[in-house]
């Protein structure tokens, strides 16, 4: 098992890693809209969900992995009336590649994020 930290997405905010490595597949902590510097995205659900899938992204990078090894999404989301919005974002991320996936409405995300997400992917 091999632990990942990258500086190009923000540090872990509790006790637990960015992403860790075992038996070929990457398994990501949710990302929430704060930069890598630690700075939390204003209460935009469009500009929150581009910055989480900009910090995926690193993350799976850092892991020698990518957007398109990934196999299964988890989102969780602040609302479902945001629901259509973080969708067409999603889709542009990911473009032609379609990964299982899971989006959960919750009440409350860490720092009040509207969106967060976690992804499981194969390693390169």
């Amino acid at each position: 098992m091999k632990f990942v930290q990258t500086d190009k997405a923000p540090s872990a905010i509790g006790p637990y890693s960015q992403a860790v490595i075992a038996n070929g597949m990457v398994y990501t902590s949710g990302q929430i809209a704060l930069t890598a510097e630690g700075v939390m995205l204003e209460n935009d659900v469009v500009l929150q969900t581009k910055q989480v899938l900009v910090n995926l992204q690193a993350v799976l990078e850092a892991a020698g992995s990518s957007m398109d090894n990934v196999v299964k999404t988890t989102i969780f989301i602040h609302s479902m009336d945001d629901f259509a919005t973080i969708n067409e974002i999603y889709e542009e991320a990911f473009g032609a590649h379609k990964p299982a996936r899971a989006t959960v409405a919750v009440k409350t995300l860490p720092k009040n994020a509207l969106v967060e997400i976690d992804a499981v992917a194969l390693v390169q």
